[in-house]
């Protein structure tokens, strides 16, 4: 779904208008921006992604209806109408498969240190 049809989707649930929910959806699609098909939603589709959107957002809002709403309610539905359900990052990661690039980051790390403590030593 588009943002915006989540976004009419939330004022069906909770009334007030499409613009009281727009960023919320947007945020949570914004990683569409550099990876363009299902797997920007391991980024934020999950459980924790709910709770970040929540610390971003405030823990609720007031729609222009005046209701106050839970923004956790809010994350609840797009993940829902997106995966069916609300997954964990765990369910997520697990499926993450392993590169041997991944697993050399932080060899790489320490060789780059290690040189650059070498460079700043004098002759």
């Amino acid at each position: 779904m588009h943002p915006y049809h989540h976004a009419l989707s939330s004022v069906q649930r909770w009334g007030g208008a499409v613009e009281d929910y727009q960023p919320i959806h947007d945020w949570f699609d914004e990683s569409k921006a550099f990876i363009a098909d299902f797997r920007h939603r391991a980024l934020r589709h999950h459980a924790e992604g709910i709770f970040l959107c929540e610390k971003i957002f405030g823990t609720t809002l007031t729609n222009s209806d005046g209701k106050i709403i839970p923004v956790r309610w809010i994350g609840e539905q797009h993940v829902k109408e997106d995966l069916g359900r609300i997954p964990s990052v765990q369910d997520w990661l697990k499926n993450l498969m392993p590169q041997p690039w991944m697993q050399r980051a932080g060899r790489l790390g320490c060789e780059t240190v290690d040189s650059e403590i070498a460079q700043e030593q004098p002759s």
